[in-house]
């Protein structure tokens, strides 16, 4: 589990065989490496890998073949990536719950800098349409949140159907991130917000046929049924 605040850049080279060495290349890598050991999670652009070998200035990880084909890892030689290590017990949650699974892959549309921020959009590449409408499209609302290269951003803006949506990334964060380096058609990994997935399968299943005493609430059969009443009555809203 991962937070979306991005502690480091590193520079990605692919050793083959799925194999990937990462290079703590910024001044900021301590996070990252202090305490690094093998068998330890780390963000990849948002991709969490497993950490096989520990390097003096970065580590290797080792990639899954549906790692490869769902994400933009492997895709650009010596490609700068955004770092984050896994979320600890007791550590302040400052941006949304990651789970370093990403759900598709996003260009970039448009980058706008403003007074005090980029505005940035992001749409579907042609060729992952499907896996955006499937994957992404449903789970995004307007201030909800998203990672983007594993970053935690909030949905500024969007359509009603999901075809994209807009963010405004402050400073900091477009500047310690890989964020700067884009360019429209840049090729982007997106996890949708895990507690947007859980509602929707909530509202799609419905509750148990036969809940346990102290589980009892009111029975879905169809989405019809679902009303703010009864979102707020459990929790959702």
């Amino acid at each position: 589990m991962f937070t979306g605040l991005i502690q480091s850049l590193g520079k990605l080279k692919s050793l083959g065989n799925d194999y990937f060495q990462i290079s703590c290349t910024s001044n900021n890598s301590y996070p990252i490496l202090q305490d690094l050991a093998i068998g330890d999670s780390v963000a990849v652009d948002g991709v969490c890998l497993t950490v096989v070998e520990v390097l003096p200035q970065g580590f290797v990880a080792v990639a899954s073949p549906e790692t490869l084909r769902r994400t933009t890892l492997g895709s650009f030689p010596d490609a700068l990536v955004n770092l984050e290590t896994s979320l600890r017990a007791g550590s302040k949650l400052g941006g949304h719950f990651v789970t370093g699974h990403v759900d598709a892959i996003g260009t970039l549309a448009t980058s706008t800098q403003t007074a005090n921020a980029w505005e940035m959009r992001f749409t579907a590449p042609p060729a992952a349409n499907s896996g955006w409408q499937r994957q992404i499209a449903p789970y995004i609302v307007s201030k909800g949140s998203i990672a983007v290269n594993g970053i935690s951003l909030t949905v500024a803006d969007c359509d009603a159907d999901g075809n994209w949506f807009e963010v405004a990334v402050i400073p900091h964060s477009f500047g310690e991130t890989n964020l700067s380096y884009l360019q429209p058609g840049s090729l982007v990994n997106l996890e949708a917000d895990i507690l947007g997935k859980y509602v929707a399968k909530f509202l799609r299943s419905g509750s148990k046929s036969h809940p346990e005493p102290w589980e009892q609430t009111p029975t879905i059969n169809s989405l019809g049924t679902i009303t703010p009443e009864f979102l707020a009555e459990h929790g959702f809203i």
